[in-house]
């Protein structure tokens, strides 16, 4: 018989037994279940979160075996929410999940984020639309939101706190065509840019195709990162760092560098950034 306290006594001495019943009690949304979306939710899953509202509107497929935790033969064509959800059941049966299979909509954003302790992002890199969209929701509704970026073999992450810098202030999207949101959205979450130094196949990344490679240590990592930012929010312990602050780890280049870009993409760095990004991409 499932017991909750033996099931995750592990935990105890990281956190103590009054914060373990914290983490039980709270809720947390996670937007896409595919690459660091399954792994941020297996992660959360065996802290011993005990509600989750999880929205994906994909299927498993094949390019989804090298990093994607749900993505398996048996799970060819099933769609990655009710897979994930049969998956965390199965570590705790007593958990309450809120299935959004159509993924996140404008019409059930609210619902998606109803009585939400955190939101932890993973929805697609090119979902740029409803990204904006959660982010501005949790913003208005004082829910802090968390994005970490698998870049290489490596993270870099982002925390949006209530009343503090927005996803909107720091990433200047508005009016922007979608290729340059993609080159926005990218150089804003990875500032340093570490990976680039060991990208061997630039024809690999085409954001008009909607095509970036991937590899699972980055997205490990990433859940690594995130979910520990989580714990530390949930528990109000340990330093947040909040955008227009940023951490970015690589486990290849054996570096971690912080960043810091007063007026997010509006800072004169990142509009040399931008520069530098674009002819690249032009000249490939």
């Amino acid at each position: 018989m499932f017991n909750y306290s033996q099931a995750f006594s592990r935990n105890i001495g990281w956190v103590t037994e009054a914060e373990q019943t914290t983490i039980q009690n709270s809720r947390i949304a996670i937007g896409g279940l595919g690459g660091v979306g399954g792994s941020h939710l297996i992660t959360l899953t065996r802290l011993g979160i005990g509600n989750f509202n999880i929205a994906d509107l994909d299927d498993f497929d094949y390019p989804n075996f090298n990093r994607q935790y749900g993505a398996t033969l048996s799970s060819i064509g099933r769609p990655k929410a009710a897979v994930m959800k049969e998956t965390i059941s199965d570590i705790n049966p007593e958990l309450d999940i809120k299935l959004f299979e159509n993924g996140i909509t404008e019409q059930n954003l609210d619902e998606f984020l109803k009585d939400v302790d955190i939101y932890v992002d993973s929805l697609d890199i090119f979902a740029l639309e409803i990204r904006r969209k959660v982010f501005a929701r949790c913003y208005e509704l004082g829910i802090p939101a968390i994005t970490a970026a698998p870049m290489g073999m490596g993270t870099a992450f982002l925390i949006f706190l209530p009343g503090k810098m927005s996803f909107e202030e720091y990433f200047a999207l508005e009016g922007l065509s979608f290729e340059d949101q993609i080159i926005y959205f990218i150089m804003g979450v990875s500032p340093t840019v570490l990976q680039r130094k060991y990208l061997v196949d630039r024809s690999s990344v085409n954001f008009l195709h909607e095509k970036v490679p991937s590899t699972v240590m980055g997205i490990e990592i990433s859940a690594g990162v995130a979910c520990t930012q989580v714990l530390k929010l949930l528990l109000n312990r340990g330093d947040i760092v909040c955008a227009p602050h940023g951490l970015h780890f690589d486990a290849y280049l054996n570096k971690l560098k912080k960043s810091w870009r007063p007026f997010g993409n509006k800072n004169p760095i990142q509009k040399i950034m931008y520069r530098r990004i674009k002819q690249i991409l032009n000249d490939n």
